[in-house]
């Protein structure tokens, strides 16, 4: 395996939904610290959209990137973009509902809606001067013909990658692999998988998406998350070592997670 796999930990925006996980502001820096220190590639650090408190909390957070990129998440709303703007990050990740179940019970809009929407939300982060990621929320239930649209109109705004997210953690590494193979035949930009261990397969999928083609992988410190929780960051650092697939220090990776373990519950470790 090639050394060329990057990670994006999302523990203080996709981990931060667990039940029971809430961080103080002194807590999310020390989170943010340890994993800078661990030169990981992208922090996902929040929603600006949820409110001035966040937004100010981001800029603070901003103060301790010294190695990482800040990336911050967006609906397919142009109010979102508005308010990442604020927080001067270095990555506007706009996320679109790609499945027909989600696209008409989530958003209550057809295709040509949605793809009219994320178009002009990439057109005001790139106006604004940001460059942006794309996540393809719901991914693993999607149209693949859909996907391939939306790569074709994206292809002006240049994303840095495109997320292909395993929302409701159906996947196994069988069908991943074969889910990210094709989607590289279709798609001129860098991919991510964001995988969820519903089924016991975060760590399995995330590693088959590699395999696949998938250059960055997303992760959280103990593997937090909604529901049964993401990929845990210690565990792929570990496994991608022997493997001679990361950068990434296990000794500082390992570091970054005990602080963490500080702030949740033992529960988490231990189950995951």
């Amino acid at each position: 395996m090639e050394n060329k796999v990057r990670f994006v930990d999302t523990t203080l925006r996709d981990g931060a939904q667990s039940p029971g996980i809430s961080f103080t502001d002194e807590e999310q820096l020390d989170i943010v610290r340890a994993l800078d220190a661990c030169e990981i590639d992208i922090i996902e650090v929040g929603i600006p959209a949820m409110g001035l408190a966040e937004q100010k909390n981001i800029l603070k957070m901003k103060e301790y990137f010294s190695h990482s990129k800040l990336l911050v998440w967006n609906r397919i709303a142009i109010s979102d973009i508005d308010a990442s703007s604020l927080c001067m990050p270095d990555i506007i990740h706009i996320s679109v509902p790609v499945s027909d179940r989600q696209i008409a019970c989530k958003l209550h809009k057809d295709y040509r809606q949605v793809k009219k929407g994320l178009q002009e939300c990439a057109y005001k982060a790139a106006c604004l001067g940001y460059p942006i990621s794309i996540g393809f929320e719901d991914a693993s239930r999607a149209n693949e013909s859909f996907l391939a649209e939306l790569l074709e109109c994206l292809g002006e705004f240049k994303p840095l990658q495109i997320r292909y997210a395993d929302t409701v953690g159906i996947l196994t590494p069988m069908q991943t692999y074969k889910n990210i193979n094709s989607l590289k035949n279709l798609c001129p930009f860098a991919i991510e998988f964001h995988g969820h261990n519903d089924l016991g397969f975060g760590l399995a999928n995330s590693l088959a998406a590699i395999e696949a083609g998938a250059t960055l992988v997303d992760t959280t410190l103990l593997g937090i998350g909604e529901r049964a929780g993401n990929c845990d960051f210690v565990k792929l650092v570990q496994l991608l070592q022997k493997l001679n697939g990361t950068r990434v220090s296990l000794k500082e990776a390992i570091v970054a997670q005990n602080i963490f373990k500080k702030y949740v519950s033992y529960e988490w470790g231990s189950v995951m």
